[in-house]
């Protein structure tokens, strides 16, 4: 028999963390994030990071574990993932794995492979010199589905994507292939009607502003300088760009209310391809 793990996924904003938590106390579980974006320190207002108290004393892993000048990868994150499921498969409590980064629960417990593509440095050079909006109008032509993980403006992963549909011929997904998986997996989806999923979204972002997003980004760049995994990530990308002049706050709070609705919705359409992930499942509706 398979191991039991219990997936939570669903788009920013849709309760997730919550829920999980919630859900860790009636089955004795443990958390593990699936999130490119919590792996790195410091990052945390920008993030929507759950706090100490969010927690509730329930373990939660993959967290803080970088600072964000490293380049970490999925393949990283599934090695230590896997890890962190075996011990805690050993201590006879139940893995939880919650996030909203459809690339790590893929290859973590849909066991999908990972590329074994080298990189093309002549072409990564070539690529390099456009913008975004012009890489993605590249990917949508050689492989329209590759785009539905992307955030916005983050052209080194949109690079890698062509590089291997290129280097491959074949689609992304087939290109990584799928094995059986390891684990016997529950999927959970969290979702609200879309007016919804845009107030929570819109009501998290003012929260945010309120919390101190402008100073924590403020007190990243003072740190880190405009590494790309700050300049690049949704929340902070937008109140730089603030900072440069190029918009008034007030409008840069409205482009990141706008760019993580469009984050959700891109989300939402990876997640839908699982046939597996049973939805609806609202954050107040705790598992007995």
């Amino acid at each position: 028999m398979k191991n039991k793990v219990i997936a939570v996924v669903g788009a920013t904003a849709s309760g997730k963390s919550a829920y999980a938590v919630e859900l860790a106390k009636n089955v004795g579980g443990e958390i593990i994030s699936a999130d490119s974006r919590l792996v790195y320190k410091g990052l945390d207002i920008g993030t929507a990071k759950p706090t100490v108290g969010e927690m509730q004393g329930i373990p939660h892993y993959m967290i803080d574990i970088v600072e964000p000048e490293c380049d970490y990868s999925a393949g990283l994150y599934v090695k230590e993932a896997k890890k962190i499921i075996s011990d805690i498969l050993s201590r006879n409590r139940t893995p939880i794995v919650v996030g909203g980064t459809g690339l790590y629960f893929n290859i973590l417990l849909q066991n999908y492979d990972l590329p074994d593509i080298k990189p093309d440095y002549e072409l990564r050079a070539e690529l390099s010199k456009l913008s975004f909006e012009q890489l993605y109008d590249i990917l949508v032509k050689l492989d329209p589905d590759a785009v539905s993980t992307l955030e916005n403006n983050d052209k080194k992963k949109i690079i890698r994507y062509i590089e291997i549909v290129k280097g491959t011929g074949l689609s992304l997904n087939k290109a990584r292939g799928k094995n059986a998986c390891e684990y016997d997996v529950e999927w959970i989806g969290l979702n609200f009607p879309r007016e919804i999923l845009y107030e929570r979204i819109n009501n998290r972002v003012d929260m945010m502003i309120e919390k101190g997003l402008v100073e924590e980004t403020k007190y990243l760049l003072s740190k880190h300088g405009r590494i790309p995994n700050i300049v690049d990530t949704i929340g902070y990308r937008e109140i730089i760009s603030a900072f440069d002049g190029k918009m008034s706050l007030d409008d840069a709070i409205d482009k990141l209310k706008q760019n993580t609705r469009n984050y959700a919705k891109r989300q939402l359409t990876w997640f839908r391809k699982n046939s597996d992930i049973k939805w609806n499942c609202y954050p107040d509706k705790k598992k007995k």
